[in-house]
């Protein structure tokens, strides 16, 4: 597939979503795949490989998220190959975006498309989030099928401001992590329609107050 298929597929799918973007903003997210794709040939950054499941699997996955992000901080947990952190980076330029992974090959290749599409407003860093200790906390902490709920917020809690919200996307309904949870966090479970991928669910985590 062309940056032109993936321009059609990008914005058909951003339609899908109920979302405007920018003819700019879908470039830049049609390039980010095409350079995907060309890198995967060399190395393994992704499991998904065929160019029309990338629109779903990444982009669209990805920018589904957007309704849900709060503040003006964001870090994404595991972002391995830049996802969901890239694209919502490119379709949110008002917000901060760090792209958190210990893979050094894979924060290779966002370092690289950062540099290559202009994103100003992100950051790659090399690190495990249990090590990461950057001076400060993030308004919203997201990752994509990273761990269970409650090793998530082992690993990454103390990423998150004390009013931030912290997004962790899944596929089937996480029945058994949410009865896992500490009483420490409430929950919002979230269903997202995203064209061309089956069940999606976003669990939205907030520390909960003393007196609540």
């Amino acid at each position: 597939m062309d940056q032109a298929q993936f321009i059609d597929q990008i914005t058909s799918g951003v339609e899908s979503l109920g979302q405007e973007l920018s003819p700019e903003c879908v470039q830049k997210c049609a390039r980010l795949l095409c350079e995907l794709d060309r890198w995967g040939a060399r190395m393994n950054l992704t499991a998904i490989r065929k160019p029309v499941a990338m629109v779903s699997g990444h982009v669209l996955d990805s920018l589904a998220m957007r309704p849900l992000i709060c503040g003006k901080t964001l870090i994404d947990i595991g972002t391995g190959a830049g996802f969901p952190g890239l694209p919502i980076a490119i379709s949110e330029p008002g917000l901060a975006v760090e792209l958190l992974d210990s893979n050094a090959r894979k924060i290779a290749f966002v370092q690289h498309m950062i540099g290559e599409l202009e994103i100003s407003n992100a950051t790659a860093v090399r690190s495990r989030a249990e090590n990461y200790a950057p001076g400060k906390r993030f308004d919203t902490v997201i990752a994509r099928a990273l761990a269970p709920l409650p090793q998530l917020l082992e690993l990454a809690g103390h990423l998150l401001a004390e009013e931030g919200v912290m997004l962790a996307q899944k596929g089937r309904y996480p029945a058994e992590e949410l009865k896992e949870l500490p009483d420490a966090w409430k929950y919002k479970v979230t269903e997202l329609a995203v064209p061309g991928l089956e069940a999606r669910h976003v669990i939205t985590l907030k520390r909960r107050k003393p007196d609540a």
